[in-house]
């Protein structure tokens, strides 16, 4: 009797941590190979070709080194990237930065920021850590809200961004890296979308630098930014016709307003931004439904978003502590099984 009240204990154990363990099983797998539906939304009938935004998944990580990067550098480089011996590795150069960014004349010295790219959960938007590099953040002028809001402006969604420079740059090429790593996983970003985001990343950094003191600046005008492309986007969608500058203004005013910090914006700061954030609506992306989504989701994200670090590890899809646990329990379950197997036996 004894015996039997023991393997009938076992056996609720057993299936407690089995289920448990599919639990955990079926998380780990779903984040790590289900990927989003493609976006059917038309797009303009621009000559520039690729996806008007990210339709699928990243399939692995990537780490993109700036072609200026010296060779001895490149290690120390990976370890502030957190690279593993998995990631791809690429190389981004001038070429691709006017490739991208239809800026000439980049030469590969000038591409020193070097970026690593990884899958975060469907739904996380994307999100941008600038990592130290020696102890130093070498990365002078943009911050993590302006790499996250210009990714996703450009088309980018369900990415962990990781930043940094082996010496002091403003960090303008790094988002190359990024357009590079969705080419070489299938998805070519279009170039009108990535050159109207980047034109949104040169008009913020005016205000940015003048507001250098207040942290949480960046994660506001960013939001405020993000607000607007999203409502403009809604307005193209809808038939009705493009804003003007004026009206773009004054959604513009509204949004900063809402988050504090109309005060500490210029009205040069504003025509400027607002210029960039016409393009954009101009731009094949604000034809995309899950642009609206994608932009809305990562604004509501950066609006109380300080700092440098803007992931987390449970944002990463198949994330280690999340392989470790489902591994843990695997193991737990099998040595169950096999007991159960030798009473049987």
């Amino acid at each position: 009797m004894k015996i039997k009240k023991v393997i009938l204990g076992l056996a609720a154990v057993a299936l407690a941590v089995g289920i448990g363990g599919q639990a955990l099983a079926v998380h780990a797998d779903t984040t790590g190979t289900t990927t989003n539906s493609t976006d059917t939304t038309s797009t303009s009938s621009s000559a520039t070709s690729g996806s008007t935004v990210q339709t699928k998944a990243l399939s692995k990580a990537y780490v993109v080194y700036g072609a200026g990067l010296a060779s001895e550098d490149k290690d120390a480089v990976a370890t502030a990237l957190g690279v593993k011996s998995n990631y791809t590795s690429l190389t981004a150069t001038g070429s691709d930065y006017a490739q991208y960014l239809n800026s000439a004349g980049t030469t590969d010295a000038s591409m020193i920021s070097s970026v690593a790219l990884a899958p975060a959960d469907p739904g996380t938007g994307v999100k941008v850590n600038i990592a130290e590099y020696n102890g130093s953040n070498n990365i002078t002028e943009v911050t993590s809200q302006q790499y996250a809001m210009v990714a996703t402006m450009a088309g980018v969604k369900d990415v962990i961004i990781t930043v940094t420079a082996d010496k002091s740059v403003s960090g303008e090429s790094a988002l190359t890296g990024v357009y590079k790593a969705l080419a070489a996983d299938g998805l070519t970003l279009n170039s009108e979308n990535t050159q109207a985001a980047n034109g949104v990343l040169d008009a913020t950094q005016p205000a940015i630098d003048s507001n250098s003191s207040n942290k949480k600046y960046p994660g506001k005008l960013m939001a405020a930014v993000g607000s607007v492309s999203s409502d403009l986007a809604k307005d193209r969608q809808n038939g009705n016709d493009l804003a003007t500058k004026a009206d773009i203004e004054a959604m513009l005013q509204k949004a900063l307003a809402k988050q504090g910090i109309q005060n500490q914006t210029t009205s040069t700061q504003i025509t400027n931004i607002s210029i960039a954030l016409s393009k954009v609506q101009q731009a094949p992306v604000s034809t995309s439904k899950s642009y609206v989504t994608n932009v809305t989701n990562v604004a509501n994200n950066l609006a109380n978003s300080i700092g440098d670090k803007m992931a987390s590890v449970k944002d990463f899809a198949n994330s280690a502590d999340a392989k470790k646990a489902e591994n843990f329990v695997v193991q737990i379950w099998q040595k169950v099984v096999s007991w159960f197997k030798s009473l049987i036996g």
